[in-house]
């Protein structure tokens, strides 16, 4: 069964055929996904990378997690499923469309 890696710590320029080249050195990727910000379309640093069995993703971890990667130590471990999150409120709790501006009869 594949199991799905964390990396941290990735250059802001790497890409991700990059980051599945790497970790190909350790056997078969499955997938690599780079995790990119929506607003600016830049790389957060961090991805993902799935491996095809249990084996290779220990193999992949001891070989690259605290090692240099492009200038930068990589933090690589597996990864933890995605805690839930409250929904946003938009960011502020006042709700409409706030107040002010209406005219005043003396």
């Amino acid at each position: 069964m594949a199991t799905k890696l964390y990396v941290g710590g990735l250059p802001y320029s790497t890409q991700e055929g990059a980051l599945k080249e790497l970790f190909a050195q350790a056997g078969n990727v499955v997938s690599a996904v780079i995790i990119m910000d929506k607003m600016s379309g830049r790389s957060k640093g961090f991805g993902f990378v799935e491996m095809s069995t249990q084996d290779e993703a220990g193999k992949a971890i001891s070989m690259f997690n605290d090692q240099e990667f492009e200038g930068r130590k990589l933090t690589v471990n597996e990864a933890r499923p995605m805690e839930a999150r409250p929904p946003r409120t938009g960011g502020n709790d006042r709700g409409g469309y706030g107040g002010g501006g209406g005219r005043r009869e003396y």
